[in-house]
């Protein structure tokens, strides 16, 4: 079942809904590998998608983080702590390990892929303050 980015999942902010929004879409990219049955050397695919979601996660990241500076959210710095801890997993994932159990991996990354949108965007992101408070 493809991850949908439906109403629920929205801001208010377009800008951060966009790049959601591509996040999904990089998630429905594992999600195709995983129930492509036809390939079974999925590793230079797996890779590229990891590179993809480093790439876009870390502008996305420094974008909402820029967001939250600019209209003074409390929670920016706990929050920005989340998005490091994303990063340092996606960057500790042992390439060498997914050549030998590829689907496995693919699945691995899909479950904390699936988690992370979940939990981050519901629980934090929809939090994010849509103005700056009053002085």
């Amino acid at each position: 079942m493809k991850y949908e980015f439906t109403d629920d999942y929205l801001t208010g902010i377009p800008s951060v809904d966009e790049q959601h929004s591509k996040l999904f879409d990089l998630t429905n990219e594992c999600y195709e590998l995983v129930m492509e049955s036809a390939v079974d050397d999925k590793y230079d695919k797996i890779v590229a998608i990891l590179d993809e979601l480093a790439a876009y996660a870390g502008t996305h990241f420094a974008s909402e983080e820029a967001y939250a500076e600019s209209v003074g959210d409390p929670h920016r710095f706990s929050h920005r702590a989340l998005h490091l801890r994303f990063m340092k997993k996606v960057s500790e994932i042992d390439l060498d390990a997914i050549d030998d159990n590829q689907q496995e991996y693919l699945l691995n990354i899909l479950d904390f892929l699936a988690r992370w949108l979940y939990d981050h965007i519901k629980g934090r992101d929809c939090k994010l303050p849509h103005e700056a408070p009053p002085k």
